[in-house]
């Protein structure tokens, strides 16, 4: 049995929907804590040929708390965020079939951070057929107050996978020989360039699924979800 273990995010790149696919269960960390200009409510799409950062609004409150107990600000301007979104894409090829997506994504009104992006990771997935199970860390039994490697070795395996798969830049981070004691497999999901037309200009890579999802219809997408990678051993 394949697990991943990951933040959530505002709607990742297409390698984070790739690494769901490629595993039995998805378990989402929100007993970790929110990181302050990090990627977790932030995300780049495509604006005027270049990257553009769009944020998702947090409520201001202590750096301490974790993911589950940070709340999106209650003056969130969702339509500011949405008519952004739409001038950048509006003549895109896909535009009618991803915009309403985009919208059922950022008109959540669930001000809890956690629920809210995984609202948007599991739109995303039901868009694209990903029928995996996601469910929060929280919800499986082990001591929460593990750290790092620890916590993600005790998740995987009170979860019963044997074989624990993590996004590329976790190479760094884990060892194989720790994962092998505990008995499991480790392995790292690696994306193929997916390089597509955006609007005649140079090819902006690994932006958000929103760019992916409004420049290629969704078999074209559903086809990188499953030959769009490889899995790495790491000894």
């Amino acid at each position: 049995m394949k697990v991943a273990i990951m933040q959530p995010y505002f709607v990742p790149y297409i390698g984070y929907f790739q690494l769901i696919a490629a595993v039995d269960l998805f378990v989402l960390h929100d007993r970790v804590k929110y990181v302050k200009k990090g990627w977790i409510n932030r995300n780049r799409i495509l604006q005027d040929g270049s990257d553009a950062v769009i944020s998702l609004p947090i409520s201001h409150d202590s750096d301490t708390l974790d993911i589950r107990d940070r709340r999106v600000a209650p003056d969130f301007d969702r339509d500011r965020l949405l008519n952004r979104v739409r001038e950048a894409y509006r003549k895109a090829p896909c535009f009618q079939q991803t915009m309403p997506l985009v919208e059922s994504i950022v008109r959540h009104e669930d001000a809890d951070l956690f629920q809210y992006l995984r609202h948007g990771v599991s739109c995303v997935c039901e868009h694209l057929g990903i029928s995996t199970p996601i469910v929060p860390a929280s919800t499986i039994a082990i001591d929460h107050s593990l750290r790092a490697q620890d916590k993600v070795i005790a998740l995987a395996k009170a979860a019963g996978a044997d074989t624990y798969v993590n996004a590329i830049r976790g190479m760094e981070l884990y060892s194989a020989e720790s994962f092998r004691e505990a008995g499991l497999r480790l392995r790292f999901l690696r994306s193929r360039p997916f390089e597509y037309p955006q609007f005649g200009k140079p090819f902006v890579p690994w932006l958000s699924i929103v760019d992916v999802l409004m420049f290629n219809p969704v078999a074209a997408i559903r086809e990188q979800l499953t030959t769009g990678y490889e899995l790495i051993v790491n000894e």
